[in-house]
């Protein structure tokens, strides 16, 4: 993006100068008018001219999918943008199945959006099925929420507290089922493996099984086809209010609010395990300069909004905005944690 901006900035120079040099060379004084031989100004960019598309790369329930939704609900409702934006499902391989076709056949596509979190990184770090695409082959456009872990279980589990839960993995880790709605290696397993791996277990040992998306991994759990679930902590509220589940803990440096104020971190239970879970919107690799411009503009008037801050609140998430120059420079810091962390868990490439 950088270098774009440096070849439209030395294209703009080079034009002053013509201009300055014909003018100078001219038999009159007085200076060219547009239609009277003088440079014509830019035309004014008509983007975007058609119906917009916003995917979530899981299937319905999940974080992702909330997200998305919100972004377009909000940008929809308060005529931000002056065209329709439909939310798209995608599902497979904790995003990478999406990443693959986005990454080379839509490189171009001003039109379509996704919103995406940590597996972006994940995926292409990790040893076991890994993605050879990650965040170097999209725009980052914005980072806009920021979100914790919850490790979860139902409402009659056996499991009253993280205490409980270690103790039992400690005993036989093969004797409590951990499932998540992202692939082994991806943000679900790591927020599953993290208290065991802080507490002395081995967390390879720990029987992980994935599910495609949050909202599949909350049924299995329901269903009793699963004794524990990591996920995100905004997605457990409705659950939790109407007595389905129980949170064991948040994997947030201090407690959060709503429906999760009574809710101990991971921390408090003597586990010292955290892990962040940003979200952010990215378009594609070959994002034309005035279509990233119009988001750069439009994302920092969402995240301004009041509409905004409300639907936030709505679904326990925190503002946590960074701009298209920032959000790049945050992914590649965080590109290095996420292989440091994945390297001590022995599931780095």
């Amino acid at each position: 993006m950088l270098k774009t901006l440096s070849r439209h900035s030395w294209k703009m120079v080079l034009a002053g100068v013509m201009a300055v040099s014909l003018t100078a060379c001219g038999s009159g004084s007085s200076t060219p008018q547009a239609g009277q031989g003088g440079a014509q100004a830019p035309a004014a960019s008509k983007y975007p001219e058609k119906p917009l598309v916003v995917v979530a790369p899981s299937g319905a329930g999940g974080g992702w999918d909330k997200t998305a939704r919100s972004i377009a609900k909000v940008l929809g409702e308060n005529k931000m943008v002056g065209q329709s934006m439909t939310v798209e499902n995608k599902p497979g391989g904790g995003g990478a199945v999406f990443l693959a076709e986005y990454a080379t056949k839509d490189v171009k596509d001003n039109y379509k959006l996704f919103v995406s979190s940590p597996p972006i990184l994940i995926n292409n770090l990790k040893k076991e099925g890994n993605s050879p695409y990650g965040y170097k082959d999209t725009t980052p456009l914005a980072q806009l929420t920021k979100d914790y872990g919850a490790i979860v279980v139902s409402a009659d589990s056996k499991f009253q507290d993280m205490k409980s839960l270690i103790d039992a993995l400690k005993t036989d880790p093969t004797k409590v089922t951990v499932a998540g709605g992202s692939a082994p290696g991806s943000m679900d397993h790591l927020i599953a493996v993290l208290p065991a791996f802080k507490s002395g277990i081995d967390p390879k040992q720990v029987k992980y099984v994935s599910y495609d998306g949050g909202g599949e991994a909350m049924t299995a759990l329901l269903g009793k086809n699963a004794d524990v679930i990591a996920t995100d902590a905004s997605s457990v509220g409705e659950y939790l209010k109407a007595g389905k589940i129980r949170v064991l803990g948040i994997s947030s440096p201090e407690r959060l609010g709503g429906n999760l104020k009574d809710i101990p971190t991971l921390k408090e239970q003597g586990i010292d395990a955290e892990f962040n879970i940003w979200r952010g919107i990215f378009g594609p690799k070959e994002m034309s300069a005035d279509a990233l411009s119009f988001w750069d503009a439009k994302l920092k008037e969402l995240n301004d909004s009041e509409a905004w801050t409300k639907e936030l609140q709505a679904n326990t998430w925190e503002k946590d905005y960074k701009n298209s120059n920032d959000f790049k420079a945050f992914l590649g810091q965080q590109e290095t944690l996420i292989k440091e962390m994945l390297t001590a868990l022995g599931m780095a490439k």
